[in-house]
C-alpha cells in the first residue's frame, strides 16, 4: 500500500475536487482587497465563526503570531499553558516579531487552571515589570493528545480576562475537530475570545493557509501588519479556494479521523511495549510511549516499515489521523507497530 503518513495531518494533498475550485477560481489583486474569492473566504469564515470580520493568512503561526501583535505593545507579556504551539513551535516569534514576552504555566492535558492564571498576572502598580496583556489557550491541545478545552473552563478564564481588562486569544487551529467532537459549534468557541486563529492546512485538508477572525477595527490592523510582514499574496484566489472548499466539505468529516484515531489507539493498547492513556484520544492525536527502544529509534523502525510517526515529546510518539489515510491503512499500521513492539 506504499507509504502511511501519520506524521501530521498537515501532509493532506488537496483532492480532485479540491483542486478543480483552486482551478476555476476567479482571482484579483487581495493587496488592492480585488480577489473575489478570498474576499468570500473571509466573509464565509467570519460568519462561521460568529465575527465581524476575517483575514485569510498564509500559516497558523502567522495567524497565531499577528493577533499576539495587534493585541500588544512591545513589552507587553501574554500567559500561556508551557506546552503550547504558541510557546515552543513558533521559533520565538512573540519577542522578534512584537517585542513581547510569554509567561508560561503548567495546565493539565493543555488547560490551565484559573487559579494559576491569577498567580500570573503582573501587578500594574509594579512599573518595573512586564505589563501582563493577553491570556491565550490552544483548542484543541497538540502537545495533550489533541485534548479539548472545555467550555467551563474556558468560561473561568474569559472572567478572569474580563475581570483584569485582558485580551483573550483562542489558537483555534484545530478548532474544527473541538467542534465536531464535542458538539459545540465554533462560533460558540469563538464567542469567548477576542481573536481567534484556525487552521485551514490541516485536517480540513487545503494545502495552505489559515484564517483570523475579530472585530472589523482588530481585522483592519491586522490587515496592515500581514502586508508589512510580506503576507499580501496578490492573487491568492487559488488557495484561498481551497480554504473555502474544505470550509464547506471537509468538517464534518473530520469525526471519521476521531474513528480512526479510537481505533489505532485501542490497537497500541494491546501492544505490549507500548504505552498509551486511552482516555486521552478525544480527537485526531495520539501520543504514545515505547518502551522498549528510545523514541527515535522507534521512529527509525516504524519507517523502514513503511509508517511514518513524529516525535511528541521528550518520549513519546506522535501519530495524526486525516482524511489521506484509509481506515485500511490504519490497520496496517497497528499491524506494523505490533509487529515491532509486540
Amino acid at each position: 500500500m506504499g507509504i502511511i503518513n501519520l506524521r501530521s495531518d498537515t501532509v493532506t494533498k488537496p483532492s480532485e475536487e479540491m483542486r478543480k475550485a483552486m482551478y476555476s477560481a476567479e482571482v484579483g489583486d487581495d493587496v488592492y482587497r480585488e480577489d473575489p474569492t478570498v474576499n468570500e473566504l473571509q466573509e464565509y469564515a467570519a460568519n462561521l465563526l460568529g465575527k465581524e470580520a476575517a483575514l485569510f493568512v498564509t500559516s497558523g503561526v502567522m495567524g497565531n503570531q499577528l493577533c499576539l501583535k495587534v493585541l500588544t505593545q512591545p513589552a507587553d507579556e501574554v500567559i500561556c499553558e508551557k506546552s503550547s504551539h504558541i510557546f515552543n513551535y513558533e521559533s520565538g516569534s512573540p519577542a522578534a516579531l512584537s517585542g513581547i514576552q510569554l509567561f508560561p504555566i503548567d495546565g493539565i492535558n493543555g488547560e490551565m487552571s484559573d487559579t494559576d492564571v491569577i498567580a500570573a498576572i503582573r501587578p500594574t502598580a509594579a512599573y518595573y515589570m512586564p505589563r501582563t496583556k493577553v491570556i491565550t489557550i490552544e483548542n484543541t491541545h497538540n502537545r495533550a493528545s489533541g485534548a479539548i478545552q472545555s467550555i467551563e473552563q474556558i468560561e473561568k478564564l474569559k472572567k478572569v480576562a474580563d475581570d483584569h481588562k485582558l485580551k483573550f486569544h483562542l489558537d483555534g487551529a484545530r478548532i474544527w475537530n473541538a467542534s465536531v467532537a464535542s458538539g459545540i459549534s465554533v462560533s460558540k468557541y469563538a464567542s469567548y475570545f477576542d481573536t481567534v486563529s484556525c487552521c485551514l492546512s490541516k485536517g480540513l485538508g487545503a494545502p495552505v493557509g489559515s484564517i483570523i477572525a475579530s472585530d472589523k477595527a482588530t481585522i483592519e490592523h491586522a490587515f496592515r501588519i500581514r502586508k508589512s510582514w510580506g503576507g499580501g499574496m496578490r492573487q491568492a484566489g487559488v488557495l484561498a479556494a481551497a480554504g473555502l472548499y474544505a470550509l464547506k466539505n471537509n468538517i464534518d468529516r473530520l469525526s471519521e479521523d476521531h474513528e480512526k484515531a479510537k481505533h489505532l489507539a485501542e490497537k497500541i493498547n494491546s501492544i505490549k511495549n507500548l504505552k498509551i492513556n486511552l482516555s486521552s484520544v478525544k480527537t485526531n492525536i495520539l501520543l504514545f510511549e515505547p518502551l522498549n527502544i528510545s523514541v527515535e529509534e522507534a521512529i527509525k523502525k516504524s519507517k523502514e516499515k513503511g509508517l511514518l510517526l513524529s516525535l511528541g515529546t521528550a518520549t513519546s510518539l506522535r501519530a495524526l489521523t486525516h482524511l489521506d489515510v484509509s481506515f485500511e491503512e490504519i490497520l496496517l499500521a497497528g499491524n506494523i507497530l505490533e509487529e515491532i513492539f509486540g
